[in-house]
């Protein structure tokens, strides 16, 4: 136990003056708070107090993590931040601009991050050669899961091809099943939006539109054909989608009431917790297309007064990067570890193909930052996006003026 405690917070708990040791504290804000993410973070929290920490708990539920960035924030403008909070990619670089993130480089040196992370990803946690946050995982956000129950009993294979899924999606409707579980949320709107781009328009191409953001692949007639996918999407979906959580529409995948579910792989971490098995009671696989769109969860570490807050912040960033929470927390997540040596010997299959294919992206530079979920833009950018996209599903706006309206939102957010 103390292993941890002095290892990473010594030289940060113990005051300049000799002060005896500082127990460490954290008051952490997060937005895991449906079932394989309440399970998920359990396992932290456990490990934290096994440690001699003391930990507070600040869930903030809804909105993919808006909700909590609405509480983070006034938190900071109040001049109450938490220890720490789970924000990602360029939000934490835009923090960190408002000087109000902690240097957390002392753990990280010690516990050598630079060297058991991928470059993209250690990216993330650095600012301007600090490290200011701390990677938890790797979600893979292009992954289609069915029930396979359902998918066996109509003749039906998963799904390889955006054609092939529109065929499947017709079969399932008219046996009268729900195509498509699917949670009227703007962010669940982008989260599918961003695998038809990808699966439509290749690597390239969604690296031009959505990170990119260039003028002639936002107005191009792949753009038209994506937008024209997504109305054909919605045909699919059931009539009661709006404002329908993720988990939710999860469940009706795993209940047996909808066929597929476009979602990240935290989706995975619902089946699991139900005592589900993959390849017996759902399937999984990547959208159509050749990619990998990844969402790595962090935290960032806030300005905090006291040694013992001090001494919290690091005792947490150095069990978030330890390989047992790292492994233990992935595998009731649904995700990966974000570092590299942890083996992967007891991970499901979906992990391990997940893993197998981040490896091969990287190789060849079709491994993608989400743009739904915060990794490649910044927010006024990826808001605007949303925007446009939500209008058009909710709405019977023409492929041609979705596309229009994509381009006039992205250079007015610009």
């Amino acid at each position: 136990m103390k292993t941890y405690v002095l290892s990473a917070a010594s030289a940060i708990a113990i005051a300049a003056t000799g002060a005896a040791y500082a127990a460490p504290e954290a008051e952490v804000l997060h937005y895991w708070t449906s079932g394989g993410e309440a399970k998920s973070v359990a396992v932290l929290q456990e490990e934290f107090a096994a440690n001699g920490g003391t930990w507070t708990d600040m869930p903030v539920a809804g909105g993919g993590g808006d909700a909590a960035g609405t509480a983070l924030r006034a938190r900071v403008l109040s001049g109450n931040a938490p220890t720490a909070a789970q924000i990602k990619g360029p939000s934490i670089q835009e923090w960190y601009q408002e000087g109000v993130l902690a240097d957390i480089s002392d753990v990280a040196e010690a516990n050598d991050w630079a060297n058991l992370l991928p470059a993209s990803i250690a990216s993330h946690m650095q600012c301007e050669g600090t490290w200011c946050a701390v990677p938890v995982n790797v979600h893979r956000v292009d992954w289609i899961w069915a029930n396979t129950e359902i998918l066996s009993a109509n003749g039906i294979e998963m799904p390889t091809t955006w054609d092939e899924f529109n065929a499947a999606a017709e079969k399932l409707q008219a046996a009268g099943i729900i195509p498509l579980a699917h949670g009227g949320q703007a962010w669940q709107d982008a989260t599918v939006f961003e695998t038809v781009v990808l699966g439509l328009g290749g690597p390239e191409f969604y690296q031009s539109a959505l990170v990119d953001l260039d003028p002639a692949a936002l107005t191009s007639d792949t753009m038209v054909a994506v937008f024209d996918q997504m109305r054909t999407l919605r045909g699919y979906v059931d009539d009661n989608f709006s404002g329908r959580d993720w988990n939710l529409a999860t469940a009706m995948v795993m209940n047996g009431e909808a066929a597929f579910q476009i979602m990240g792989d935290w989706a995975k971490g619902e089946f699991l917790a139900a005592g589900k098995k993959p390849g017996v009671d759902f399937t999984c696989a990547s959208t159509p297309g050749d990619g990998f769109l990844y969402n790595v969860d962090s935290f960032a570490m806030f300005e905090v007064d006291g040694d013992d807050k001090k001494a919290g912040q690091a005792l947490l960033a150095e069990l978030v990067m330890g390989p047992k929470f790292q492994e233990v927390f992935n595998m009731n997540k649904g995700s990966i570890p974000a570092r590299t040596d942890v083996s992967l010997d007891g991970f499901d299959s979906c992990a391990q193909t997940s893993a197998a294919d981040m490896t091969s992206t990287s190789e060849n530079g079709s491994l993608l930052p989400s743009y739904a979920h915060g990794m490649a833009l910044f927010g006024a950018q990826a808001g605007a996006i949303t925007d446009v996209v939500t209008a058009h599903f909710n709405s019977d706006m023409s492929s041609e003026d979705a596309v229009k309206m994509l381009s006039d939102a992205v250079a007015n957010s610009m």
